[in-house]
């Protein structure tokens, strides 16, 4: 093992493992509703405002986690989030109501809105681009592996031991995880810090709400029409606002002057479109195994493990893939790749064989991790030093985004298809935008993770 790291490998652990926990308790609770409405005694469409009210409040905490990691240092931020999320992880496990139940979960996504963005600077501050393929690596793992394991671990749990140990589990990893943090995190990582842009965040958390609370009732099937119209409305009203505001006041929230660097803006404008399709595809093919085929639950969430195999096979391979042929190459081949394999289950059918049907899902899930690993490094690597907390933080900010509207695009997607098979070359044709992104961007875009100096 290299041991002339510029990064830290137990905070990058730690960091991996508290991104793990963030994304996990977003989608976990799914399968579990009916169990929590038989428990409390109400219908289980009540229990989505527990769903909703976490990862509404996960995206409205976002936009603050660089200032304030700034301001008082990513040891004593991260720290805090990891005691609030492990703490409101543990009254949820005993609440005896859906209030006290959503309120807790409310918490809860506040401190997972601090770990993902703070832990990330944790790791990535003060790393040498030529380490960076590296140490996001650490970090890859834990965003592609939870959305696929969630609803079958939750579901898991509340048919045998119940759904409150899916909270309660939470209690003993937190717990490792703040003591492993008070002895491996840095002391006295604050920093000189503008004033914080209080009606830009204001503005950023209204955006990241509204878009939440319209994304979750779109992916839920909800006839509530006027109110996602009018977050979508109210979303695009304030984006045009601020984003005039940001480019001319001084001090703002983001600074969106970074966005003129390449790998910055290929990362994340073409990168969250990205994020967005393959967030969405386990969702889809669950769909289409279930409803179109006919499939138990159990071999649709047997046969989506394929998918996860995919993401881990091709892990270790992605480093050097990326380091062999650039990054231009890669995230040509991976968008354009993944959009035929995904749009290739337009053929599938009850008749097709389950090999086959594994060995699409193992390709694609192969795919998605190069892709995702390339993504996630080349949006760092031109970065400044004194730059790293914005761009941190405006890339966690479009990457909630960006899985928050995943389910919601597979439900338009299967909604707008005259059967479940057509949902997918209409969700691949949206891999032409970050193509695009991809083949604009320079032949040697990102070669600094590639130097020795």
């Amino acid at each position: 093992m290299r041991n002339d790291r510029s990064f830290s490998v137990p905070i990058a652990l730690l960091a991996a493992g508290a991104l793990f926990l963030e994304i996990l308790d977003g989608t976990i609770l799914t399968t579990a509703v009916p169990a929590i409405a038989r428990d409390f005694g109400i219908d289980a469409v009540d229990v989505s405002i527990a769903l909703v009210a976490y990862l509404a409040a996960a995206a409205a905490g976002i936009p603050a986690a660089g200032w304030l990691a700034d301001r008082f240092g990513v040891r004593k931020v991260l720290l805090l989030a990891l005691t609030v999320f492990t703490v409101a992880s543990l009254v949820c496990a005993v609440a005896p109501g859906l209030t006290v139940l959503t309120g807790a979960r409310v918490i809860q996504g506040l401190g997972g809105a601090l770990l993902v963005p703070v832990g990330r600077l944790a790791v990535i501050r003060g790393t040498d681009p030529k380490d960076l393929l590296d140490a996001i690596a650490f970090l890859t793992w834990p965003a592609l592996v939870a959305p696929v394991i969630a609803p079958l671990l939750g579901g898991l749990l509340a048919d045998t031991i119940g759904w409150r140990w899916i909270f309660l589990l939470n209690v003993p990893l937190g717990i490792i995880a703040i003591v492993a943090g008070l002895f491996i995190l840095p002391k006295n990582t604050a920093v000189n810090v503008k004033r914080f842009d209080l009606p830009g965040f204001l503005g950023a958390m209204l955006v990241m709400v509204a878009l939440t609370v319209a994304a979750e009732l779109i992916s839920r099937g909800s006839s509530a029409e006027l109110t996602v119209a009018a977050c979508l409305v109210l979303s695009a009203a304030v984006v045009c606002v601020f984003m005039v505001r940001w480019l001319r006041v001084p001090g703002r929230l983001f600074d969106l002057s970074i966005m003129r660097i390449p790998g910055f803006r290929v990362g994340n404008s073409s990168g969250s479109v990205y994020r967005l399709v393959i967030t969405a595809a386990p969702f889809m093919f669950t769909l289409l195994f279930q409803v179109a085929l006919g499939w138990s639950a159990t071999l649709a969430g047997a046969m989506v493990v394929a998918l996860f195999a995919g993401n881990v096979a091709i892990k270790p391979f992605t480093t050097p893939i990326i380091k062999r042929w650039n990054f231009k190459p890669v995230l040509v081949f991976s968008n354009a790749a993944g959009g035929l394999v995904l749009a290739s289950f337009l053929f599938v059918s009850a008749d097709t064989s389950l090999v086959l049907i594994a060995l699409l899902l193992f390709v694609s899930g192969a795919l998605r991790s190069l892709g995702f690993s390339a993504y996630n490094t080349l949006q760092f690597v031109d970065i400044p030093p004194e730059q790293t907390s914005n761009a941190n933080v405006l890339s966690a900010t479009l990457h909630q985004l960006g899985m928050s509207l995943g389910i919601a695009v597979a439900v338009i997607a299967m909604s707008l298809s005259p059967t479940a098979n057509w949902a997918f070359p209409l969700a691949a044709a949206l891999f032409l935008i970050p193509l695009i992104g991809a083949l604009s961007l320079p032949r040697d875009g990102g070669a600094r993770a590639f130097s020795s100096s």
